[in-house]
């Protein structure tokens, strides 16, 4: 599903603007910084209040709801759509799998849409690494054929396969980039998130449970590997296809509890708990087709990731006075 394209690398000074969605999420305010750090006219449409810092007079920030906001005046003058707009989360999939359709599948639709109508030249889409299901031990490829074991997995697996259905469609100009995500950490992260909470937890010597027996093993990769990633794909000379994101390596989440408690100089209380509906206990992202054709490999290793992560969250800890 993917290859090597006739089209030539874009110069982010003279390529159109960005429509990024989910731009107050985690991924999402990270990449606006880096986007206008290198220069792209950038807009930002997500239903939650930003509150983040102001990134100059190239980003512009919208606040509205993807599934009634009117989209053509946010798409004009844009070449290039990023979007990261989704509801996320295995284990409420389970139970509140309309809203998961509505704003992970149906908003998709209507984004495309509007994307088709208005010409749009690159879509990435944030996919997932929870496509591929429960393997055994070997790393994933995009060969593989997906086994999604939860339902947000398979709103994500449609939501993909649905914009590169849009780039085949006949007359259509868009090409599009799925990149599969694989487990994203760093500052910022969502609350609920294992890294996040394990770091609190080490710090405040609070308890954290585990579902499993620690031995369930994860691809973690650093934000600002994502975000260049991501930038990497809005330009990359490549046809329509799907990607992974993650570094290769895999680490056991009883390997990640001792990394953290020993770099954060103190360790959490754990609690182990039955492992949950829809959680897999393995992934390893198999980088090749990423590396060979967005020219793109994750350069920052766990331990160093961690070391930031950590520092961040202790300063926003000493800030609320915890």
């Amino acid at each position: 599903m993917s290859g090597e394209g006739t089209c030539v690398m874009a110069d982010p000074q003279v390529a159109g603007g960005v429509l990024v969605t989910g731009s107050a999420g985690f991924i999402g305010s990270h990449l606006l910084g880096h986007l206008a750090a290198g220069g792209r006219r950038v807009t930002g449409v997500d239903r939650r209040d930003p509150a983040v810092a102001d990134h100059g007079a190239r980003v512009r920030q919208v606040v509205g709801d993807l599934r009634s906001i009117p989209l053509a005046p946010l798409l004009e003058g844009v070449s290039t759509v990023v979007h990261l707009a989704a509801i996320p989360g295995v284990r409420p999939s389970w139970r509140e799998f309309d809203d998961y359709v509505e704003c992970n599948l149906l908003v998709t639709r209507r984004l495309l849409e509007a994307c088709h109508a208005a010409g749009v030249a690159r879509l990435v889409i944030a996919s997932s690494s929870s496509v591929y299901g429960e393997v055994a031990g070997l790393p994933m490829a995009e060969s593989r054929t997906p086994a999604p074991a939860s339902p947000y997995a398979v709103t994500k697996l449609a939501a993909e396969q649905l914009a590169l259905a849009y780039a085949r469609r006949p007359g259509s100009r868009l090409s599009t980039v799925a990149l599969r995500f694989f487990t994203v950490y760093g500052p910022g992260q969502r609350p609920d998130m294992l890294i996040h909470r394990l770091i609190t937890a080490a710090l405040t010597g609070s308890e954290i449970a585990i579902y499993g027996d620690g031995g369930a093993r994860r691809d973690f990769i650093y934000v600002d590997d994502v975000v260049r990633a991501v930038s990497r794909a809005m330009d990359a000379p490549v046809d329509s296809g799907t990607f992974n994101l993650g570094t290769g390596r895999n680490v056991s989440v009883g390997e990640l509890i001792s990394l953290v408690s020993t770099l954060a100089g103190s360790a959490p209380q754990v609690v182990h708990q039955d492992r949950k509906a829809g959680d897999v206990g393995f992934t390893l992202a198999d980088v090749s087709r990423t590396a060979d054709s967005l020219g793109f490999r994750a350069t920052t290793d766990l331990a160093e990731g961690l070391r930031r992560s950590i520092e961040a969250r202790r300063r926003q800890l000493a800030e609320i006075g915890a």
